[in-house]
């Protein structure tokens, strides 16, 4: 293909993409009036935010895995076909229990799209050449992430749209994603003598991680980490995920091969997309709250202040995918990512509530490019080393094991931030003669600032200050971690052909044998 016929096929990609990237994060300054307006409560409120990501993160493997097996255009508007579903319902709820449902389908269409997309782009392009277009998935990314809180933030403040068209706008950029797929992607469809789903397998999997991740969600804050509700959580999802292992090893058509783990670079990026889920997204989803609680800035402003790191990540991951379809050299950029994510992740550390924003804008850029140069060039180097047929089902591993790193990170550091924001509040009450409660309680949300007296907002800002800079040096070592693996790695020549001329070869190669076995 062309690169004006390569550009054009993602032209779908990227407007499929950039639904999945806004629906997780336009309803982040939408969801306390949701809540308020469907008379719910916060356990409720958790599992609105949390429905779309155990789906999404359940359900990245069978989409991969799918995408082996059929037509990868028609699941990719089928995925976008789901995220429509999901999203009326979201929009027409009057209750909570019809919100979270339809959290489930987008997240279950979300997790196709997030599959699939990397997928088809690995379908059409030459490892070799697969580089230089990571910057426009960067593009995408900084803009769905940026725009989505802003836009959230505008549509509940006016008064003639309201919360609801936070679900409803998604809608015309998938229905235009479904036009654009089916004008401009031309996929050859592959011809399988015989396709069987492993039914069993995907129901195994997908109940053992979301038992993992409802565990991980919720202890700390709806029970204790040791507690009966966590041994009951982390048991039953051990045995589902063990079971599914014994399944996978006897089934013809697994839902995730457990032989493409034999492959040394597979199995080391899987490892790293988990760790720099961990980092990454563990760390940096409480900048946010960061933002408005110890700066005391809007949500619109606090939006706009993440810009830096998304500037270093679209700048670096550009840049790097350039200069790696140029040269074919790419395990440099992967040590040299992880080195510059850790550094960041340090120098994130030291932050306070008096931490000039000059000084955050450049820890958060070297974070951003260091993530930027990291996180896409680890698909590509798995993909660049397992057979085509196996190109949905690795690709989808290292999406799903990045998701699982980003909420066992989030959950976690969530935990680590209360309980460190309420010992020092506490510390701060006592030093200061105020007697503790009915300031905001920090422990299970963010308090409002606005309605706090000047010396308990002060203690509040330190706390939070305080906490925020614990998550970065707790999330340091998993990024030390995700360097050392990474370093394992070894390079291999970037492919010159595409996914599907690669399929065609394998195939061909595979008749060939038939017809010596047969013929001898």
């Amino acid at each position: 293909m062309t690169n004006r016929q390569i550009l054009q096929a993602m032209s779908g990609l990227m407007a499929g993409m950039f639904v999945a990237i806004l629906a997780g994060t336009v309803v982040a300054n939408a969801l306390p009036t949701i809540i308020a307006d469907l008379g719910a409560s916060q356990s409720s409120y958790t599992w609105v935010v949390t429905a779309e990501l155990l789906a999404m993160t359940a359900t990245v493997p069978l989409w991969g895995k799918l995408s082996d097996l059929f037509d990868k255009k028609l699941l990719l508007q089928l995925s976008l076909g789901m995220f429509v579903v999901g999203s009326l319902l979201a929009g027409l709820s009057q209750g909570v229990e019809l919100l979270i449902f339809s959290r489930v389908v987008q997240g279950i269409g979300a997790g196709g799209l997030t599959a699939l997309a990397q997928v088809v782009m690995a379908a059409i392009i030459p490892p070799r050449r697969l580089g230089k277009y990571a910057g426009i998935f960067g593009a995408v990314f900084a803009i769905g992430t940026v725009a989505g809180p802003l836009v959230g933030g505008v549509l509940v403040d006016t008064s003639w749209l309201g919360w609801r068209w936070c679900f409803f706008i998604g809608v015309p950029f998938a229905l235009l994603a479904i036009a654009l797929l089916q004008r401009t992607l031309r996929l050859p469809v592959v011809a399988r003598r015989e396709v069987k789903i492993d039914f069993l397998g995907a129901f195994l999997i997908v109940t053992g991680v979301c038992a993992l991740l409802i565990w991980v969600t919720l202890a700390g804050n709806e029970f204790d980490w040791a507690s009966w509700q966590t041994a009951a959580l982390t048991g039953t999802g051990a045995l589902l995920l063990v079971a599914a292992v014994f399944v996978e090893s006897r089934t013809a058509e697994p839902v995730i091969p457990l032989g493409i783990f034999r492959n040394r670079t597979v199995a080391l990026t899987t490892v790293a997309s988990l760790l720099v889920g961990v980092a990454m997204f563990g760390g940096t989803v409480f900048l946010s709250q960061y933002f408005q609680v110890s700066l005391g800035k809007s949500p619109t402003v606090a939006g706009l202040m993440s810009l830096p790191m998304i500037f270093g990540l679209l700048v670096s991951s550009t840049v790097a995918g350039q200069v790696i379809s140029r040269t074919g050299v790419w395990k440099r950029y992967l040590v040299t990512g992880a080195v510059v994510m850790t550094v960041g992740l340090g120098l994130l550390s030291t932050i306070d509530a008096d931490t000039p924003f000059t000084l955050l804008s450049v820890y958060m850029a070297v974070l951003g490019i260091g993530v930027g140069m990291l996180m896409q060039n680890l698909v590509l180097a798995a993909q660049n080393d397992v057979p085509a047929g196996e190109l949905g089902a690795a690709t989808s591993v290292l999406s799903f094991f990045r998701s699982m790193g980003g909420t066992i990170g989030t959950s976690v550091l969530g935990a680590i931030l209360a309980s460190r924001v309420a010992a020092e509040m506490t510390r701060g009450f006592d030093a200061a003669g105020i007697p503790a409660g009915g300031d905001g309680g920090g422990e299970s949300r963010a308090p409002d600032m606005s309605t706090l007296p000047e010396p308990v907002r002060n203690i509040v800002e330190h706390a939070y200050g305080v906490a925020t800079a614990d998550l970065f040096l707790v999330a340091t070592p998993c990024a030390l971690l995700a360097l050392l693996t990474v370093v394992f790695i070894k390079e291999k020549p970037l492919k010159t052909t595409s996914g599907m001329e690669r399929l065609a070869e394998e195939s061909g190669a595979a008749k060939d044998t038939d017809k010596t076995v047969v013929g001898g």
